[in-house]
């Protein structure tokens, strides 16, 4: 199969484009495609084989529930049994990087659901998003478009690389403006419950409902995840990561990086830009300031997949403090690096 890539301004959008890449959802094909958060695998979300042909082209477990994405909020009514109270209060979000649970309707195939009998739903702020998911007039299931285990994509290029031959269509939109997925809300239950952490921090969600609380697992290491796909490995570079929090980080990851060095391995540096000097010696990137965790939840995958390209042999990254956005952040540096995530 040769892979398509159409390439389409966001401020100038081409319909035809959309209009070509929206046939293949139609026929129950994948598309690859652009939101806020990373570039996420489409298909027909209410076409149960085109939905598997997600989980082929991913290699992702079945156990692991799909994604709808949905461009109206009256898109729901055919979706979902019940829309509470709590639903509402976090609609004012919407559209933007925050996924609802909802109790699903009989409409939702089995394979989006992974047999259960919820469905999780978001509504996307990007534009090229919101008109694929038009012109396609049908729910768009979608996970992150990356093999399984592999750093999320921000970039077509990224998708490129996973899934040139396994796929027809890439929608290359830019770059994601926020680079790491959705907040995963559960409001199936009597308590609203995050599952993912995400661009919205549970202090800020707090605000909305004031008995918002955290999946267990986000809280002790040890609990099994609520959500399957969280039980999974995600985001993990080719090269082994280790990351370090605390005092005097730098200095620890020059001295170990020097050992590695002495080892024979190639060491690649992720780094504050307060602290990237002291490693010009090593190939090194960016997170951005430690005062600002944006830029680093901007280019945290990004990064990892560069360092890949880079072809070093051991990672070596500055991690943050758990609370608000560094939250969510470690949440994706943990799983990326086998809970290899060390407090000095």
């Amino acid at each position: 199969m040769k892979t398509e890539i159409l390439k389409i301004n966001r401020d100038n959008i081409n319909i035809d484009f959309i209009k070509k890449a929206a046939s293949f959802i139609k026929n129950g094909d994948l598309v690859a495609f652009p939101t806020e958060t990373v570039y996420g695998l489409g298909a027909d979300g209410l076409n149960d084989e085109a939905c598997r042909k997600i989980f082929k082209a991913k290699g992702r477990p079945s156990d692991n529930p799909l994604i709808l994405h949905i461009s109206h909020i009256s898109m729901l009514d055919n979706l979902v049994e019940e829309i509470t109270d709590k639903h509402r209060k976090l609609f004012d979000l919407w559209p933007g990087p925050m996924t609802l649970i909802f109790k699903k309707s009989d409409l939702i195939p089995d394979a989006v659901t992974a047999g259960g009998d919820t469905v999780a739903i978001r509504f996307p702020s990007d534009k090229v998003a919101l008109a694929l998911i038009s012109q396609a007039n049908t729910p768009i299931a979608a996970p992150s478009a990356n093999i399984s285990g592999r750093p999320s994509p921000t970039k077509a290029s990224d998708v490129y690389q996973d899934m040139d031959g396994i796929i027809p269509v890439i929608i290359d939109g830019g770059e994601s403006n926020i680079g790491i997925e959705s907040t995963v809300i559960d409001l199936s239950g009597d308590e609203p419950t995050i599952l993912r952490p995400g661009f919205y921090t549970y202090e800020f969600l707090k605000e909305i409902l004031d008995d918002m609380k955290l999946d267990d697992s986000l809280v002790d290491s040890t609990k099994i995840p609520k959500s399957p796909g969280q039980k999974y490995k995600h985001y993990a570079p080719k090269a082994k990561l280790r990351v370090f929090i605390g005092e005097n980080v730098p200095a620890y990851i020059l001295k170990l990086a020097d050992k590695y060095k002495e080892e024979g391995k190639k060491v690649g540096i992720l780094v504050f830009d307060e602290d990237k000097d002291k490693f010009a010696s090593y190939p090194y990137l960016s997170l951005g300031s430690r005062n600002d965790l944006s830029t680093m939840s901007h280019v945290l995958f990004s990064s990892l997949r560069e360092m890949d390209r880079l072809g070093v042999d051991i990672i070596l990254a500055e991690g943050v403090r758990e609370n608000h956005l560094g939250k969510s952040i470690m949440n994706r540096m943990k799983k990326a690096a086998a809970n290899d995530v060390n407090y000095l």
